[in-house]
């Protein structure tokens, strides 16, 4: 559904620069409905397919129960597509070796505080995942360590403490230093900011953009908040019931959106002006419509 916007893409950028890439990407649930009824079923992900180049940052958007999440979760291999295939630097990844792909593909969560173990220190947190995949002595691994929580702004005297001793920009620090501790090639970051004060969250965006540039990071940035998408990505995914319905640069969608659920996407955002009240939105989707 999206071959033509990606393969002019793909002409202008070259097919070496493709990071990640979906293909035909589905997942089906069973539903049971009750004990004299058939067991039904429904589509969280749809036919999906998507490249990520070399990088760059592409948001993808939609509200709450559209898929975005169920899709993050199979390009983690933390779930298994009922069909279609994920390639990670031209190689597809194999459900049985997680830790090899944990070494290019690292999740950024929403929630800072159920994503960090309670009974762990920073240190132990961050650490943890050299450990696992046997990077350097413990001399390198102190070293290592400490280089990164410095790069996310974790001062020395919080190295010892718990997440619960911490705050919720704090913690999601912790998070990303743990992301990048083994130094992957592409984030996937799952509403990163959702869970944290206004206050805090351009910080933590400040700090993702920082980092992109340091590392040559690739982002796939899952939002519903579409200030921030503005802020962040250079091309938008638009995911509705489970299937992508537009795909094109930052600027094209928030100034030349074609698909009536993107135009109730951007019409329904709440304006800073408190005199302008909430937006009236009704979705009219035209089922003919196909994008190009």
């Amino acid at each position: 559904m999206n071959k033509i916007a990606e393969d002019r893409i793909a002409e202008e950028q070259g097919s070496n620069d493709i990071a990640l890439e979906l293909c035909a990407l589905s997942r089906t649930f069973k539903l049971k409905r009750g004990f004299f009824q058939a067991e039904g079923e429904i589509k969280a992900v749809n036919n999906v397919s998507l490249r990520l180049y070399r990088g760059e940052t592409l948001g993808l958007v939609g509200e709450s129960g559209c898929g975005k999440s169920t899709l993050a979760k199979m390009l983690l291999g933390l779930l298994e597509p009922s069909s279609g295939n994920v390639l990670v630097n031209g190689k597809e990844i194999d459900p049985t070796q997680r830790m090899a792909a944990a070494r290019h593909i690292q999740p950024i969560f929403q929630d800072p505080y159920s994503s960090l173990n309670p009974r762990k220190t920073v240190s132990q947190i961050v650490g943890l995942p050299l450990k696992l995949h046997g990077i350097g002595n413990a001399a390198e691994q102190r070293s290592k360590l400490r280089e990164m929580l410095d790069l996310v702004g974790m001062p020395e005297r919080t190295h010892h403490q718990y997440p619960n001793q911490l705050s919720g920009g704090q913690r999601q620090r912790v998070a990303i230093a743990r992301a990048l501790i083994l130094r992957p090639d592409i984030l996937i970051c799952d509403e990163p900011t959702s869970a944290l004060d206004v206050s805090v969250q351009a910080q933590i965006l400040n700090l993702l953009l920082d980092l992109k540039r340091e590392f040559g990071l690739t982002y796939l940035f899952i939002s519903h908040d579409l200030g921030v998408v503005e802020h962040l990505v250079d091309r938008v995914a638009v995911m509705h019931q489970g299937s992508i319905v537009e795909l094109e640069t930052r600027e094209k969608i928030f100034s030349q959106a074609q698909h009536p659920y993107t135009q109730m996407l951007l019409a329904s955002a709440l304006s800073p002006e408190p005199g302008l009240g909430i937006p009236d939105i009704v979705l009219q989707e035209s089922p003919a419509y196909v994008m190009q």
